[in-house]
């Protein structure tokens, strides 16, 4: 312990002493949606938290504040650079100390179990070492800027079906080894200032009031000491709650906490001992982050400034994944090269997922921005091809909308502007001015510049009473009733309503309105207002759309086909169905490819996806959803700028049957992992399944010859040499394979990885560390970790479907 930790904990008792039992009660409960309450006579500001994986939202969901929006944390892992992820981690503390926030709630650690889970691109990795290292990248990152993070969500939400209820069954073995294993090495290696307790059940047991995980495994065993704060609407349970080990209960101000838990504690329910822990935890994360006074902040300075555009552009390179370059395609030649732009994903790009984590950036580079940026005048041209959805979104590209707020008598009580019309108002998200009180109505209203004539339609989603007005004329008033949907975001994300359909001329303005009665919310507990004005252009002929794009394929010396799953395929609230590209996508490659066979497919999906046509292209790129730049990213490396760092962090399979987890959704709520210990690539090589692409794999845009392998119990080294004509980097990637394995594990697993750069005919070594933990297993009888001797194979390895030398290691 520092001497600055002595102090801290010294100012955190004192203030602790101050505290009447009230008052301790009320500063374990949210005060609202994203804070905890001030308490100034003992020195206490109000502790202000965020959604944040990607970008830091601040404490309204607002594009007057806009944010950086980096890459999703798949393409994040993808780049298998903790030093990196800790970059990112550091420009997120950075926007995150801008907007007034001390704690993000990030990362996301929870495993690929299963390619449709519904939240899969807000996850790393299939592999808890490889979740474990970039997480704690990231984790330490943000604390080197002085914010705290909270490890989420702990433990087993690895689906969205039925979150809020679901009983994830998981025997002790794989719980500890893969689904605790990416928490307990983050809480080793970077000491995160917080935890986030899921929704869902483990082995019978809320996890806000799970004590054995909590208070014997994370705080005991693995000797966390940050707080604990529920998942939003979370807590259920005043005395199982405490008692489990949470600390703080969020959102506010109606929870099991505050007047409860103090009433709790005079009924004799609860130790009041029990309210102090919690309270201290508060108090040393107050102290940590520089709000508690006389208390040092663990960062007195913040780190040298960090350019988001700059770093965001650089992360979606080096998590771009080129998984297929054949005679190579990539990057484009640089003389004469003429290039045809295809699909709707290249020109309206999706650059995050959907859910909480979603933020507004100042600007967004898509595909064709980035590529008519840096070609030559005449070098490109652009067909939408395929429409990845033929339903309708929000409002988007050509409006520009505002939402205003009134009372019952019409006067405007605050307005804020919007980048789409998808109104997601939680807590005190609402505009200054407004409240849930005095609002009666709530306006989306502006102006849209349509980008094509033709039949265009508007519509809803949300529930309550609508007008929707275009061009000065209502279109249609109504009222949306609740359907079947179990989940706040499913109702939100759910299936749009078509409400009208009005002719529009191509380049001439016309007003669009969509008036939301708002209804009385007094006795909701968490207040709330979600609701979208959608639109969708004129549809043309699918045929149509496709022989446009053949024949502009066929004219350019490469095509670059975008092809990107919608928000109804991937978004929290929900899981994936089937890995399918919505619409007419596959179909479209097929055709271009038949007529260029210089063609090059941009993934942009944040989760596996089948690509039924990946033998019959020249290339294959996996850009994730890239973030902000993502369209400069690309044009740097289809144009060799820079190179495509990624190796992927999940398996990609064949197709779908191929996935050897798929059950996410619970049967009479319980979601039981028969598979075990065999998820990801673990299970295909179980099986003898091949993927289409392997765990790791990646290729860059030169040749690597790997040229001896030595192995100690602790230490790989590797030394590789770049035999190609260009820099480039290497993720040298090495796996542990018992030979006459005396127990029951995979037949292989990652150990351990490292990135080396090199120019060309330079050699460079890897000198990797073999963690002991990577020679364990979990015994059940024991309750403990046991070394496994014998001999093992440890293998040098581009991938996991890719090793390159071998040595044998007996560890007796």
């Amino acid at each position: 312990m520092t001497d600055a930790d002595q102090v801290r904990n010294s100012v955190v008792e004192e203030a602790l002493g101050k505290l009447d039992l009230d008052t301790k009660a009320r500063l374990l409960a949210g005060q609202d949606m994203w804070s905890l309450p001030a308490v100034p006579e003992i020195g206490l500001q109000s502790l202000v938290m965020s959604d944040g994986p990607i970008g830091v939202r601040g404490v309204r969901w607002t594009a007057d504040d806009p944010s950086i929006a980096l890459p999703s944390p798949t393409a994040l892992a993808a780049a298998w650079d903790p030093a990196l992820a800790r970059r990112a981690g550091r420009l997120l503390a950075q926007e995150a100390r801008r907007k007034g926030v001390h704690v993000l709630l990030a990362p996301t650690v929870n495993l690929h179990r299963s390619p449709l889970g519904g939240r899969h691109f807000e996850c790393y990795s299939e592999d808890p070492y490889l979740t474990g290292a970039v997480g704690a990248g990231y984790v330490n990152g943000v604390q080197d800027g002085g914010v705290g993070t909270t490890v989420k969500h702990f433990v087993g939400n690895d689906a969205e079906t039925e979150r809020f209820t679901a009983d994830s069954v998981i025997a002790p073995r794989p719980l500890r080894e893969l689904y605790l294993a990416p928490f307990e090495a983050i809480v080793a290696n970077a000491h995160p200032w917080g935890i986030m307790t899921a929704y869902n059940q483990v082995n019978g047991t809320t996890m806000t009031e799970h004590r054995y995980l909590v208070n014997e495994v994370l705080r005991g065993e693995w000797g966390f000491d940050g707080f604990n704060v529920s998942d939003w609407m979370a807590a259920r349970s005043t005395t199982g709650d405490i008692e489990g080990g949470l600390d703080v209960a969020m959102p506010g101000p109606q929870t099991v906490y505050g007047p409860a838990l103090a009433e709790a504690v005079r009924a004799g329910e609860v130790p009041e001992s029990a309210v102090d822990e919690a309270v201290r935890n508060v108090l040393r994360l107050a102290a940590r982050v520089g709000i508690l006074e006389g208390a040092p902040a663990v960062v007195a300075e913040a780190p040298a400034p960090v350019d988001g555009q700059a770093l965001a552009r650089e992360l979606a390179a080096r998590g771009f994944v080129l998984v297929r370059n054949e005679d190579g395609a990539l990057p484009l030649a640089a003389a004469g090269r003429t290039v045809a732009l295809i699909g709707a994903a290249a020109r309206d790009a999706r650059v995050l997922g959907g859910g909480s984590a979603t933020v507004f950036p100042e600007r967004i580079v898509s595909p064709l921005d980035g590529l008519t940026a840096a070609l030559p005048d005449g070098a490109l041209t652009y067909s939408i091809g395929a429409d990845p959805s033929d339903e309708l979104a929000p409002a988007d590209k050509g409006f520009e909308l505002r939402a205003v707020c009134r009372d019952a008598s019409g006067a405007v009580l605050g307005e804020g502007s919007l980048p789409t019309g998808q109104v997601q108002w939680i807590g005190n998200d609402l505009p200054a001015g407004a409240t849930y009180e005095t609002m009666a109505s709530i306006e989306v209203t502006g102006a849209f510049l349509p980008r094509e004539s033709g039949e265009h339609a508007f519509g809803t989603r949300g529930l309550g009473a609508f007008t929707l007005a275009v061009g000065g004329r209502t279109l249609w008033e109504g009222v949306q009733e609740m359907g079947n949907e179990a989940d706040p975001f499913e109702a939100f994300f759910g299936a749009p309503s078509e409400r009208a359909r009005i002719d529009l001329t191509e380049g001439e303005p016309v007003e669009v309105s969509l008036t939301f009665h708002v209804p009385d919310m007094t006795a909701l507990p968490l207040k709330a207002i979600m609701f979208s004005l959608l639109h969708l252009g004129p549809r043309r002929d699918a045929e149509e759309l496709i022989a446009e794009a053949v024949a502009a394929a066929r004219a350019a010396d490469t095509a670059v086909v975008v092809v990107a799953t919608t928000d109804r395929v991937e978004s929290e609230g929900f899981d994936r169905k089937d890995l399918d590209l919505p619409g007419r996508q596959d179909d479209l490659v097929r055709a271009v490819a038949a007529a260029n066979p210089n063609t090059v497919v941009v993934v942009n999906a944040g989760s596996p996806v089948e690509l039924p046509w990946r033998e019959d292209v020249a290339a294959v790129l996996l850009t994730w959803f890239p973030g902000q730049e993502g369209g400069a990213a690309l044009a740097d490396v289809l144009l060799g700028h820079a190179e495509p760092g990624g190796r992927l962090p999940t398996t990609w399979p064949a197709r779908f049957a191929d996935a050897p987890v798929t059950e996410v959704v619970p049967t009479e709520g319980r979601l039981e992992y028969r598979e075990g210990l065999f998820i990801g690539y673990r299970a295909y090589e179980a099986r003898s399944i091949t993927p289409a692409f392997p765990f790791g794999h990646g290729l860059g845009y030169t040749d690597w010859a790997y040229e001896s392998l030595e192995v100690t119990a602790t230490t790989a080294r590797v030394r590789v040499t770049n035999t190609g004509t260009r820099p480039g980097r290497e993720v040298v990637q090495v796996y542990l394979a018992p030979v006459a394995d005396p127990v029951e594990r995979p037949a292989s697993w990652l150990a351990g990885f490292a990135g080396v750069e090199a120019g060309p005919g330079e050699s460079v070594e890897a000198e990797i560390a073999l963690p002991a933990r990577a020679f364990e297993i979990w015994d059940e009888e024991a309750r403990g970790w046991q070394r496994i001797g014998g001999t093992y194979e440890v293998r040098a390895s581009h991938s996991h479907g890719d090793t390159r030398l071998t040595a044998t290691l007996d560890l007796g």
